[in-house]
C-alpha cells in the first residue's frame, strides 16, 4: 500500500496539506500513534506516523515542530498524519517544517478515529498478502474500502453484515453472548444456536451448538463490553465463508461495537442523571431527567434493580442492559445508582417479558450470581422513585431466597407475609427474631427448644389445643402449660391475633447458623372453622 492509497480514500476524509508525487508512491509497512515530543526511537522506516499534536503548543515556538518532524525523516517515517481536534487545525509551523524535510503531512479530520486509520492500513495489507499466498482468502478491495467507509460514518451492525458478504451473502447472524441478534444478513432466518459460555481456542472459534452446528468466532474488540454483550458471528453453513474472511468481517464489526459503545456513553450518563435524581427528593428533578432519558411523562413504567455482589457493578449493568435489550422497550433507561447497584426504567409490557430472559442471559457468565428486582407498574415518572425502592426491596428478598443461583424477583410477587419478610436485610430479621422471641433461641437449651417448636406447631395449627396436642403426642394439658411458659418468656398473649403475627413474623425471620438464609417458614396446617382453645 502506497502513501496515494492512504490519502485518496475518501471513507477517511484525510486533507492533503503538502506533498510530492515521488513521496506519495512510497510504500507503507505499518503504523505508529504517537504524541511524544521526540518519536524517533519509536518510529519504524516506512510507517506513517499519527499524532494527536498534544505535545504542540503555539507558545513552544517553530522548533518544537522541526525536532519533532527532524526525527521523523531521520526514523524513514513515510508521511505523517495530523489529528485537528486537539487545535482544531494544524499549526502552520508543522506543515511548513514537513516541507522542508519532505516530510507528506495530511490532516485527520475530528470525527475521523485513529483506529479507522490503522485498521485500513492494516487490512490493506493482509490483503495483499492473500494475493500471494494460495488458499488465504480475504475481503475483496472494494469490499474492504465500504466497510472501512460505514465504520468511519458509524455504520450500524447490520448495515455492516450486510455488505460483508457480496455479492451473494450466506446466512450469518451476529450474536451476544446471552443470545441476543444484534444483527444478521438478509433471508438467514432465526438463530439456532447457543453460544457457548465457555471462551473460544486460540484462534476465536468456538465450537457451536445447536440444531444448525455451524462456526461462531468471537468478535475482537477494544470497547468496554461485558460477558453478557460480547458479539459472536455466527454461520451455520461452516463452509459458507473461509476463515481469513470471517476474521477480518469480525474485526470490522469490533470497530463498530467500539463506535457503539462510545455513543451509548452519553445515554448512560443521562440514565445515571436519573439514578441520582430517583434517589434524591426533588420531584422537578426526576422529571427533567427523564426527559432528558427520552422517557414519556405517562407510563405505565416498571423500575429494576440489579446486583452482583461486591465490586462487580460493570457485571450487573451489562445483565441488566442485555435483559433489557432482549425486551426490546420502545423507550427505556439503563444506568447505575449513586450507590452503584444497576436499575433501569422501561415499559411495563417490555419488563413483562424480563422474568424468561433472566436466566439465559446470566448463563453467559457463570461464575457471576446476579440478582434482581422489579418493581410494580407506576402510572408515570412522578412514581418512579415509589418504584425504585419497590425494586431494591424486590432485589434484596431475590438474594435472600436464591443465594446460590441467579433469581429475579417481582414486587407484585411478594403476597405472602414470608415472602415480604425476605426483603428485610438479614440483619434486621435476625435482630428482631432475637428480640421477640427471647430465651426460646437458647441452643443450649433442651426446654427452650421444646418451647420453641410447640410455638411452632401452635400457631401452625391456628391456635388450636387439641390439634397442637395430636401433633406433638402429647396431654393438652402439657400444651396449655408450654404456651404459658412461652407467654412468660415472650412477653406476649398467644390469645391475642396481633401477637401471635408478632411471634409468627419472629419465627419467620429466623436465620441459619451462616446469618443469611432464613430458617424455613413452618408448615401451615390445613385451615378449619375450628379455633378452640
Amino acid at each position: 500500500m502506497h502513501v496515494a492509497h492512504l490519502l485518496q480514500d475518501a471513507s477517511l476524509g484525510l486533507r492533503p496539506l503538502w506533498s510530492e508525487e515521488a513521496l506519495l508512491r512510497r510504500e507503507i509497512s505499518g503504523v505508529t500513534v504517537t504524541d511524544l515530543e521526540d518519536p524517533a526511537r519509536f518510529v519504524r522506516p516506512g510507517e506513517i506516523v499519527l499524532s494527536g499534536l498534544v505535545w504542540w503548543s503555539a507558545d513552544g515556538g517553530p522548533g518544537r515542530a522541526e525536532r519533532f518532524v527532524r526525527g521523523l525523516r531521520e526514523a524513514g517515517a513515510v508521511a505523517l498524519l495530523a489529528g485537528e481536534e486537539t487545535h482544531g487545525s494544524v499549526p502552520g509551523d508543522l506543515v511548513e517544517a514537513c516541507a522542508r524535510h519532505a516530510m507528506p503531512v495530511a490532516g485527520v479530520p475530528a470525527d475521523v478515529m485513529f483506529r479507522a486509520i490503522t485498521d485500513t492500513v492494516y487490512l490493506r495489507q493482509w490483503g495483499d498478502l492473500s494475493r500471494h499466498h494460495a488458499g488465504h482468502d480475504a475481503l475483496p478491495e472494494h469490499v474492504r474500502l465500504l466497510l472501512n467507509g460505514l465504520v468511519a460514518r458509524e455504520a450500524g451492525p447490520a448495515e455492516i453484515l450486510a455488505a460483508a458478504f457480496p455479492p451473494d451473502p450466506p446466512a450469518a447472524h451476529l450474536l451476544t453472548s446471552a443470545g441476543r441478534t444484534v444483527a444478521a444478513t438478509p433471508g438467514a432466518g432465526p438463530a439456532r444456536v447457543r453460544v457457548p459460555a465457555a471462551g473460544s481456542d486460540g484462534g476465536g472459534r468456538v465450537p457451536a451448538t445447536g440444531s444448525d452446528g455451524g462456526v461462531t468466532v468471537a468478535v475482537d474488540t477494544d470497547a468496554d463490553v461485558t460477558p453478557y454483550e460480547r458479539w459472536w458471528l455466527h454461520l451455520p453453513d461452516a463452509g459458507a465463508a473461509p476463515a481469513r474472511l470471517l476474521h477480518e468481517i469480525t474485526a470490522v464489526l469490533g470497530r463498530c461495537q467500539e463506535a457503539l459503545v462510545r455513543r451509548r456513553r452519553a445515554v448512560r450518563r443521562a440514565a445515571d442523571g436519573l439514578g441520582a435524581a430517583l434517589t434524591g427528593d426533588d420531584a422537578g428533578e426526576v422529571a427533567a431527567a427523564a426527559r432528558a432519558c427520552g422517557l414519556p411523562a405517562e407510563g405505565p413504567y416498571r423500575v429494576v434493580a440489579a446486583d452482583a455482589g461486591a465490586r462487580r457493578g460493570d457485571l450487573a449493568l451489562g445483565a441488566l442492559a442485555e435483559a433489557v435489550g432482549r425486551t426490546g422497550p420502545a423507550c427505556a433507561a439503563v444506568g447505575r445508582l449513586p450507590g452503584g447497584t444497576a436499575f433501569a426504567v422501561l415499559p411495563e409490557e417490555a419488563a413483562a417479558g424480563l422474568a424468561p430472559v433472566w436466566p439465559p442471559v446470566c448463563a453467559a457468565e457463570p461464575g457471576t450470581l446476579v440478582h434482581a428486582g422489579l418493581s410494580a407498574p407506576t402510572a408515570g415518572v412522578a412514581g418512579l422513585p415509589g418504584a425504585l425502592a419497590e425494586a431494591r426491596y424486590a432485589l434484596a428478598a431475590a438474594r435472600t431466597t436464591a443465594p446460590a443461583t441467579p433469581a429475579l424477583a417481582d414486587a407484585t410477587g411478594l403476597t405472602s407475609l414470608d415472602a415480604l419478610l425476605t426483603g428485610v436485610p438479614a440483619e434486621v430479621r435476625a435482630a428482631f427474631s432475637r428480640s421477640t422471641l427471647g430465651p426460646l433461641l437458647d441452643p443450649a437449651d433442651a426446654s427452650a427448644a421444646a418451647l420453641l417448636n410447640t410455638l411452632e406447631v401452635f400457631l401452625a395449627h391456628d391456635g388450636s389445643w387439641a390439634r397442637t396436642a395430636e401433633a406433638l403426642h402429647l396431654h393438652v394439658n402439657t400444651v396449655h402449660y408450654r404456651i404459658r411458659r412461652i407467654e412468660h418468656f415472650t412477653g406476649r398473649d398467644l390469645a391475642r391475633l396481633s401477637d401471635r403475627l408478632d411471634l409468627w413474623a419472629a419465627l419467620l425471620c429466623r436465620t441459619e447458623p451462616d446469618g443469611g438464609r432464613p430458617v424455613p417458614a413452618p408448615r401451615r396446617a390445613r385451615p378449619t372453622t375450628s379455633s378452640a382453645r
